[in-house]
């Protein structure tokens, strides 16, 4: 995940003022100092990092910190709200057409990531209800329109091309085609160069005279940091771009285009690449990047993960609500729960989402780190799974050579499966005394 770095930085700078009792301006300048050093070695703009340290000192040493907070929460309060409005303060939303075809267009450098977002964004489109066409417009990459149809299918939606004909005269076609054949969005996978000219520019300029699109995205490889800021401006100031799309954010990036390019071009970044899936596309969140960045974790996104990712059965869920009060769960929860988890994408950027993980560094979790405990418990027979009491050493002997492990990894899972029981069971108890305890005021 992109800030890695970043986060441990800042984390050792707001560390040097726990048990720090009042705030002074001394200890304001040292840390912002420190958040200074940590911005320039994750690559966020010069200019950039001198206005937002000098914004958060003011902030910092004014009137604006609460009484309530500490003071190391007083200083990670106005860094994530300025982290935040850098990113452009809220969620900036695809603006659609009144007319009955939106046409977005997707633009960018060789390399960027184009084609395949073309695809992600399509698909995203396609889950929000809309009937999306592919057009394919780069006719000078090689293979690049058999790419598109590639992907395409993928995600189940069509593509519209014309060969080497002009990209112009086929953004024209693929509207009234679209038109006809009731899309109402057109996703226009536009030629990239492997760098910016004149040519290129152009012909995006009269392709969006001819078809006038709603939005003009800009592809971003975060991997190239500043050097994608600069991408950014040149577009912009041509084509005045109305919005960016992060690629590779999950990659080892220092992530200073995600922090700069808001500030330097005044258009939003809408979308994030999270993965290599055509699933993995995320509407930006400034609040929630900033939050990820602080070591704070981004529980909403994982939240929705687990909405879009995993079909819960109603009387299922009531059954095991029922059985979670009484901290009565069976191996055949575990392993539902296990299976669940698996739909939400790789273990690492999951646990990397919860609150205090962000910062810990590069997480060895592999994908198939399920494996071993799903094999094991699919060895026991329903008997087993329900009662894990009967479970003596013939029987581990039999489950562990069932399952292709040994008797010591199957041990281990009991182990881990009693902890989980016994921790559940725990906070039931708390739950019910609290509850026992608590009196309406009279």
């Amino acid at each position: 995940m992109a800030f890695e770095g970043l986060t441990q930085r800042l984390q050792q700078a707001f560390g040097k003022m726990r048990g720090k009792g009042k705030l002074t301006e001394e200890d304001v300048k040292l840390v912002m100092r420190e958040v200074r050093m940590a911005l320039l070695e994750a690559d966020v703009n010069y200019k950039v990092v001198k206005d937002f340290v000098k914004r958060a000192t003011e902030r910092c040493v004014g009137q604006e910190t609460l009484e309530s907070l500490n003071t190391q929460q007083q200083i990670i309060k106005v860094v994530n709200e300025e982290l935040t409005e850098l990113m452009g303060g809220s969620n900036a939303r695809l603006q659609y057409s009144s007319s009955p075809v939106t046409v977005f267009m997707l633009c960018g450098l060789q390399g960027a990531g184009k084609t395949t977002m073309s695809a992600k964004l399509a698909n995203f489109l396609k889950k929000d209800g809309k009937h999306p066409l592919l057009v394919g417009c780069d006719i000078y990459r090689p293979a690049a329109i058999k790419q598109l149809q590639v992907v395409g299918s993928q995600v189940g939606v069509p593509v519209f091309e014309r060969g080497t004909q002009d990209p112009v005269k086929t953004a024209q076609e693929a509207v009234e085609y679209a038109r006809a054949h009731q899309f109402d969005v057109v996703i226009l996978d536009t030629a990239g160069r492997l760098h910016i000219d004149e040519a290129l520019m152009d012909e995006l300029l009269k392709i969006c005279q001819a078809v006038h699109p709603s939005e003009i995205l800009l592809t971003i490889d975060a991997m190239t940091g500043q050097d994608a800021v600069n991408v950014a401006s040149a577009f912009n100031d041509k084509l005045e771009i109305t919005g960016v799309i992060l690629t590779k954010l999950d990659g080892d990036t220092r992530g200073g285009a995600a922090l700069s390019v808001r500030a330097v071009t005044g258009k939003p970044i809408k979308f994030a690449g999270m993965g290599e899936k055509l699933g993995d596309l995320e509407l930006f969140h400034p609040e929630r990047m900033a939050s990820r960045i602080l070591g704070m974790g981004d529980v909403m996104t994982l939240i929705e993960k687990a909405q879009e990712n995993i079909e819960i059965d109603p009387e299922q869920a009531t059954d095991m609500a029922r059985r979670l009060k009484k901290a009565d769960l069976t191996l055949d929860d575990f392993l539902t729960q296990m299976q669940q988890i698996k739909k939400m994408g790789p273990l690492s950027g999951i646990v990397k989402m919860l609150p205090g993980m962000s910062g810990i560094g590069d997480i060895d979790i592999p994908d198939d780190a399920m494996k071993v405990p799903e094999a094991i418990i699919r060895s026991m027979t329903p008997r087993e799974r329900r009662y894990p009491d009967i479970l003596n050493a013939s029987r581990r002997r039999r489950i562990a050579a069932g399952s292709g492990t040994s008797v010591q990894q199957v041990n281990q899972l009991i182990r881990q499966f009693e902890e989980m029981k016994k921790q559940m069971k725990m906070v039931m108890n708390q739950s019910r005394g609290k509850r026992g305890r608590f009196r309406f005021p009279r």
